[in-house]
């Protein structure tokens, strides 16, 4: 009966050490700072959820980095102006070149979402800004929805999300297991469909 347990309890753990391994690189790589390269693309995609995002495509679109800024995955029935106020930024901020996109609930819808507004302007480059912890699963989900689009990340480092000893801060520690296991989700569903 041992010799016949061995082998799927031998595999668990391995698959188990695996995991944690993988956490562990997913956590240690989260980018620390904000933002990367100044340059400029079409566009700006802000994708809602984390603190400072809006206000930061707001100042990448201030210095020029991207034609339009385009904020995924806004409640229906919320105006720019409230998302501005939000952002703690003058309602009347680059109001003339920022779009709201409705449609998006989750990731995937952001990246269905963007890639539509993508088309409809004929724009094939854009700056994708989200909070760090998020990017990775981002940037893949973007590549599925437009793969011949060029993305520039540009992540966004929450004062919340406790990346220092991450692992003793319950509420970091929750939110990096939960995004680490998206990410696995969302890297299989990428090699199936590559």
């Amino acid at each position: 009966m041992a010799r016949v347990l061995l082998p799927p309890v031998f595999l668990a753990g391995l698959a188990l050490l695996g995991w944690f391994g993988g956490l562990i690189w997913f956590a240690q790589t989260i980018p620390r700072e904000e933002g990367w390269a100044d340059r400029a693309t079409d566009a700006i995609v802000v994708l809602t959820g984390g603190s400072e995002r809006v206000s930061t495509g707001v100042q990448l679109l201030a210095k020029g980095l991207g034609h339009t800024l385009f904020v995924s995955g806004v409640h229906q029935g919320v105006e720019l102006r409230e998302v501005l106020r939000a952002a703690k930024l003058d309602p009347d901020t680059l109001e003339c070149c920022i779009v709201l996109g409705y449609e998006a609930g989750d990731t995937v819808g952001n990246a269905a979402e963007t890639a539509a507004w993508m088309a409809s302007r004929d724009y094939h480059s854009l700056r994708l800004v989200t909070s760090n912890y998020h990017m990775r699963r981002s940037l893949l989900e973007f590549d599925m929805a437009m793969p011949r689009v060029d993305v520039v990340p540009h992540p966004v480092a929450p004062d919340a999300v406790k990346l220092r000893d991450w692992w003793r801060w319950p509420g970091t520690l929750a939110l990096i297991v939960n995004e680490y296991n998206k990410y696995l989700f969302t890297l299989a569903r990428h090699s199936l469909l590559s």
